[in-house]
């Protein structure tokens, strides 16, 4: 076991709840083929999705326990009618260091102003290919445009610190690590490379089509030069996922090694789907329901009992414990995860 830190609440390997992604809604505009592959899906039931006056409750109770950052994801969160009331709510006299948003950027022209103003302090888009033609072939949308131009939106809008997130799929796109890092200088963003990740929608996924971070290293460091990892200031005080790098001109970029090489043991992060269930770790089979709770009358203080009973007992280390299985390959087949919607990825929220 890693040692313990100081915090309010921490599980059987030290790690504290620290990070919690809210997923507003399951509906996306999107339909990525590692995602959401399929023609139709069950969606969750209208009357089963939180309030923005539930959702804030809920932070609340986990503020109290420990977490800073709050993320809000999906689906695709901007679906989500007047969600800049929400941004209002959660960064109104709260004492989380963080509340960000992740966004595939197609509606965000319209609302990254309305989005700042509420509060919102950063945001990630979600982005694997800047070339029109694949962008359509992977998300069946023809909108890339719709893309870039929120993403020009978030700089007009005052956003810093923007990230942008790009799953390598070997014979997809591993041939645009370099347009990425260039567009992401124009952009004055940061680019993260993520390696496919065998969950959710990724029924096709295959240990073949993963390009590692080995190798994203060694294709930017023939182009650019050698990329040097970037020490942290204070490494005990971030559990970000992404280890980053920067390169001889200062241009730096990050890799979430989720694949090959797992970060369980640092991780302090859970999910709060649109419905109320509560996952420990991505690769969980399940959850715990919070909303039923929620709405039978459970006072702040058996919320927080329930959760903190929870995660004190957790032992989740998913990516670390399928990067064992020798011949592996993806969670789910289709008909294994048709049996639970919640172990689609737009569910679960990423």
């Amino acid at each position: 076991m890693i040692a313990k830190p100081s915090s309010a609440l921490s599980d059987q390997f030290g790690r504290p709840l620290g990070s919690l992604r809210i997923s507003v809604t399951d509906r996306c505009n999107l339909r990525c083929q590692y995602c959401m592959p399929e023609e139709e899906y069950v969606w969750l039931p209208r009357k089963s999705i939180l309030s923005f006056e539930e959702i804030d409750r809920l932070a609340g109770v986990f503020e109290s326990l420990g977490v800073r950052k709050l993320r809000i994801t999906g689906g695709e969160p901007l679906l989500r009618h007047d969600l800049a009331d929400l941004i209002a709510l959660l960064s109104r006299n709260r004492i989380s260091d963080d509340l960000a948003l992740t966004t595939n950027g197609l509606l965000l022209a319209k609302q990254a102003g309305a989005l700042k103003a509420a509060g919102l302090r950063r945001v990630t888009v979600s982005l694997d290919t800047l070339r029109a033609g694949r962008f359509t072939r992977l998300t069946r949308s023809d909108r890339l445009a719709d893309a870039l131009a929120g993403i020009d939106a978030l700089a007009q809008a005052g956003f810093e610190q923007t990230k942008l997130n790009c799953v390598v799929i070997r014979r997809f796109n591993e041939d645009e690590l370099i347009d990425m890092i260039e567009f992401g200088r124009r952009a004055r963003l940061e680019i993260r490379f993520i390696e496919y990740m065998d969950v959710g929608g990724a029924t096709q996924w295959s240990l073949r089509d993963v390009v590692g971070k080995k190798e994203i290293l060694d294709r930017i460091s023939r182009h650019y030069g050698s990329a040097q990892p970037l020490i942290p200031e204070d490494p005990s005080a971030t559990r970000a996922p992404a280890d980053r790098f920067v390169l001889p001109d200062g241009t730096t970029f990050g890799i979430i090694a989720s694949t090959t090489e797992p970060f369980c043991r640092g991780c302090d992060r859970s999910r709060l789907t649109a419905d109320g269930v509560w996952f420990l770790c991505l690769y969980a089979s399940s959850g715990v329901d919070l909303k039923d709770p929620l709405r039978a009358g459970a006072t702040d203080t058996e919320l927080a009992a329930l959760i903190r009973a929870t995660w004190s007992v957790r032992t989740d280390r998913g990516a670390e414990e399928r990067a064992s299985i020798p011949e592996r390959t993806a969670l789910y087949e289709l008909q294994g995860l048709r049996a639970d919607p919640h172990r689609e990825m737009h569910t679960r929220g990423g």
